[in-house]
């Protein structure tokens, strides 16, 4: 295996104790907080195996919440996020699952207002990386390591092309992409990262293409 940096070995700037259990639990929170695209009123968050076995002691609980309300791994406000969290008035609950998942730190996100609700399963796969693996009830794979898209759109033919001709003309490169889809015919989705963050021409160009449902960007 190579790393592209001695941070991929060491893991990143973080508050502690664990990359695993906190670094990767924070950006697992920040992911759901950027597609969400605002702060949440509720929070209903499971933990399933190690995380749901440990996630107190090892502040898993906290960072979540503090990625929830937009902290960077490094930030101090993640020792205190469940207080700010209340002073904000998110509601946040926990759960500990018994369900057996195919990685042993997974958490599922659900959060949510009076305009509208996000569900995320996410897995935290060591050194404070991590793997999106289901939103709204898609199949993904995102790692939140690179400014993303994600494309919400009728499941007919030429919408892929379409999306991948606009990227093209604003000279983006496509680092990984895959779609998922839960019926033929119906509603998919398009997880596209690339090299560079995204101006909003190119996601109103996007927005505007036959077929589209909504467009969301992650900046890295």
């Amino acid at each position: 295996m190579k790393y592209k940096s001695v941070f991929d070995i060491i893991g990143p700037i973080m508050i502690g104790p664990s990359s695993s259990h906190t670094a990767g639990a924070a950006r697992i929170g920040r992911v759901a907080r950027s597609l969400f695209g605002r702060q949440p009123k509720w929070a209903n968050i499971s933990f399933y195996g190690s995380f749901a076995k440990t996630y107190k002691g090892h502040g898993t609980d906290v960072a979540i919440v503090g990625g929830l309300l937009d902290f960077d791994t490094f930030d101090e406000r993640i020792k205190t996020s469940l207080q700010i969290a209340d002073s904000l008035g998110v509601e946040i609950t926990f759960q500990e699952e018994d369900a057996i998942t195919d990685h042993p730190n997974t958490a599922k996100v659900v959060i949510g207002d009076e305009d509208g609700e996000l569900e995320l399963v996410g897995i935290s796969i060591g050194g404070g990386k991590i793997e999106i693996t289901e939103l709204n009830g898609f199949a993904l794979k995102l790692s939140g390591n690179h400014p993303a898209l994600l494309v919400v759109h009728d499941d007919r033919y030429g919408a892929i092309a379409g999306v991948a001709n606009v990227l093209a003309k604003f000279a983006i490169n496509i680092g990984h992409m895959e779609v998922s889809r839960k019926e033929k015919g119906q509603k998919a989705l398009m997880t596209i990262e690339v090299d560079q963050n995204i101006d909003d021409v190119v996601i109103q160009e996007l927005s505007a293409l036959p077929n589209i449902t909504q467009v969301t960007k992650i900046v890295d």
